[in-house]
């Protein structure tokens, strides 16, 4: 046999179907990569273009998965191969928006040392999706588009306003509370139905608004010993 070839010996046959295996797995991984890289372009492409449709409609109509396909550039199929509906677009709309903004305040409040300055990071992080005008009507058009999924962007589980709670545990712990978990949640929820009063009225926040929300978010830290 020509010592160049490249047929293995009958020896090498358990060797052989080793390294075929291997092959055939590095083939298959390579081919499910690409596959997902494709998908997960597909998913980003329909969760913007979702965004983009919801944000022209406002709350004068919910957009239809025409509607946003058409905007993504995909087909139905593509559509429905990651979502078995709008509501769970809806869905993943809103939990994709909840870590990135979470993501934001948490980096904001790291450049604080002390607790106190980290809940104001955390009110005016909160705050800043009614601040700008198009963030607003963006984050307004979300929420109200959630309502017809019975699990809305600012009510019901799992909820934006429990999300940002987990930020406010550690400073509220800090400040010597005896329940920050509790405290945290009870801050959170009742910052979050005041951003959405801005977003309903139109109205964004002001300085004196974020002072003022800020002291409530200190006041509502429970000291050691004040609950058995």
């Amino acid at each position: 046999m020509n010592e160049n070839t490249i047929t293995p010996s009958r020896n090498d046959d358990s060797e052989d179907v080793a390294d075929g295996a291997d092959l055939a797995d590095r083939i298959a991984r390579r081919t499910l990569a690409r596959r997902g890289a494709h998908y997960a372009g597909e998913v980003r492409a329909l969760l913007d273009a979702a965004l983009q449709v919801m944000r022209r409609c406002g709350t004068a109509s919910r957009p239809r998965v025409a509607d946003i396909v058409a905007a993504a550039g995909l087909s139905n199929e593509a559509f429905y191969r990651h979502f078995r509906s709008k509501d769970a677009l809806v869905a993943a709309i809103m939990e994709d928006g909840a870590e990135r903004l979470c993501g934001y305040i948490a980096h904001q409040m790291a450049k604080e040392p002390a607790a106190e300055d980290q809940v104001r990071r955390w009110v005016e992080g909160v705050l800043s999706q009614a601040m700008d005008e198009e963030t607003a009507a963006t984050t307004l058009a979300v929420m109200w588009n959630a309502q017809s999924v019975g699990e809305g962007f600012l009510a019901g589980p799992p909820t934006i306003a429990d999300r940002l709670a987990t930020l406010l545990r550690e400073p509220y712990t800090r400040l010597g509370g005896a329940a920050p978990d509790l405290d945290a949640s009870l801050a959170a929820h009742a910052t979050v139905g005041r951003l959405a009063d801005h977003l309903w009225q139109r109205v964004p926040p002001t300085g004196a608004d974020i002072d003022r929300i800020t002291r409530f978010c200190l006041r509502t830290v429970s000291p050691e010993g004040a609950r058995e």
